[in-house]
């Protein structure tokens, strides 16, 4: 890591590697090991999630923590409004392209496959859809009224683009009343022209923004491993906080192929706690930092947390 002050640096891994990515010769550290997916509670979440047609950023984005989230905690994200992204962030693994129009039955299937796993906290995700006029915010509306109608005493999560910081789609979706609006900032200021080149790091703290001053409770995801410098990150974390963010997820950044941004370093989880603390002094009240943390990773815990401080 270049700059000042910088990040310590990282403890040395001493152990058997257990895998490799795709950059060069470089390999996971131990640290990486999770369990295999497979068990029936998995097997029965994927025949449900084919049977309605339903797509999911576990399986679209390469979640390591599949395994853990189907398996143990029979929970997934779905992935509303397709499968393939307007937007070509060189760090996602979801398809790019041009998306087949949005589905009008998939607010009632995500309804019935939350009725069916029997989930108390539903997130809802979608790839970004610039095509459409309104982003998709009426159809994240829809699927959360679908949800409440057919599952009264679940708590919903949205995680969402940035609508092109279009404040009237912004309110479609706040009127429709998610328990939780997620909007991931992903990384620092400086390295979104390299990493995220269709976005921009103000309008996505202004979405984070506007979400909270309308009493919305909200969180923000970030990734590292791209290159950002410590004072970058101590700049978002207060930059989070300021823009009302009680939640925040931090994890390592991996390369989902040779095409993909290659990764700067690898965190340690000593570092990860790190991280933690800096990200909770700046006045971010419930943070997951950890190598394999995602964006809904423990949410129904952290939402939890939340609602009763609240």
């Amino acid at each position: 890591m270049q700059g000042s002050p910088v990040m310590p640096k990282p403890l040395p891994d001493t152990s058997e590697p257990n895998g490799e990515i795709e950059q060069g010769k470089r390999r996971l550290p131990r640290w990486f090991r999770v369990p295999a997916p497979g068990n029936e509670r998995y097997r029965e979440i994927q025949a449900l999630l084919r049977r309605e047609h339903l797509h999911t950023v576990c399986e679209g984005a390469h979640c390591p923590n599949i395994g853990e989230c189907w398996g143990i905690h029979g929970t997934a994200t779905f992935m509303i409004l397709g499968n393939c992204c307007t937007r070509r962030c060189r760090f996602c693994a979801v398809e790019k392209g041009t998306p087949s129009p949005p589905d009008i039955s998939e607010a009632d299937s995500v309804a019935r496959a939350v009725q069916t796993l029997g989930l108390r906290h539903v997130v809802v995700t979608s790839v970004t859809r610039d095509d459409l006029p309104d982003g998709g915010a009426s159809t994240f509306a829809e699927v959360i009224h679908r949800i409440r109608d057919a599952n009264q005493d679940v708590t919903i999560e949205v995680l969402i683009p940035d609508f092109r910081g279009d404040v009237e789609s912004l309110k479609v979706v706040l009127e429709a009343r998610p328990d939780v609006l997620n909007h991931n900032l992903e990384t620092v200021r400086r390295l979104y022209a390299a990493a995220r080149p269709q976005s921009d790091y103000e309008r996505s703290l202004s979405v984070l923004r506007h979400a909270s001053k309308q009493g919305c409770v909200t969180k923000t995801g970030i990734m590292v491993g791209l290159g950002e410098r410590w004072d970058e990150l101590e700049e978002l974390f207060a930059d989070a906080a300021r823009a009302g963010c009680s939640m925040m997820t931090i994890g390592q950044y991996l390369r989902p192929s040779e095409h993909h941004l290659p990764i700067d370093r690898f965190y340690t989880p000593d570092e990860f706690a790190m991280l933690r603390s800096s990200a909770e002094k700046a006045g971010v009240s419930h943070v997951e930092s950890g190598p394999l943390v995602r964006s809904s990773y423990h949410a129904a815990q952290q939402v939890n947390h939340a609602t009763r401080e609240r």
